[in-house]
């Protein structure tokens, strides 16, 4: 596969499906959790991942992208970014060809190994801002993006 390096957020989920959320928690104040909620209302099929829980709203947990039934589209990541290099480890391993990190973390290092596995990656920017139809605070926030340029 080969490397494109950072992917216009804007374009990054124009042809995606499917995304499998690394970062779900059983705290409903998570973002991980609520982007995994957030992104089924909005038509994806959602693959919520976390290494202990079983269920989230009524949907299986996987424990790794490794354990995944399928290839997603794309995975999000919004774990510490300590955590995001084994993430982008499965990811290539499965052959996953977009990665999107969570704004609000330095994620500069699993950004970099992403690129170098041959992934396309986004990155400092928040997901929610660009699954269509954008709506709530995520949509006052494109707008200021749009505004000073930034989308």
């Amino acid at each position: 596969m080969a490397s494109s390096g950072n992917t216009p957020a804007r374009t990054a989920l124009q042809d995606v499906k499917s995304i499998a959320v690394v970062g779900v928690s059983t705290k409903t104040t998570k973002f991980g959790t609520s982007a995994f909620r957030e992104l089924r209302k909005h038509g994806f099929e959602v693959y919520p991942v976390h290494p202990s829980m079983e269920r989230i709203d009524d949907v299986k947990c996987y424990r790794s992208v490794a354990d995944l039934p399928l290839t997603p589209d794309c995975v999000f990541v919004s774990v510490k970014p300590n955590a995001a290099g084994e993430v982008v480890k499965q990811a290539a391993a499965k052959g996953v060809r977009r990665i999107w990190f969570q704004m609000g973390a330095d994620f500069s290092e699993a950004a970099d190994k992403a690129r170098q596995a041959g992934l396309d990656v986004v990155s400092g920017r928040c997901i929610l801002m660009y699954a269509e139809p954008v709506s709530g605070i995520h949509r006052f926030h494109r707008f200021f993006s749009k505004l000073f340029g930034k989308y």
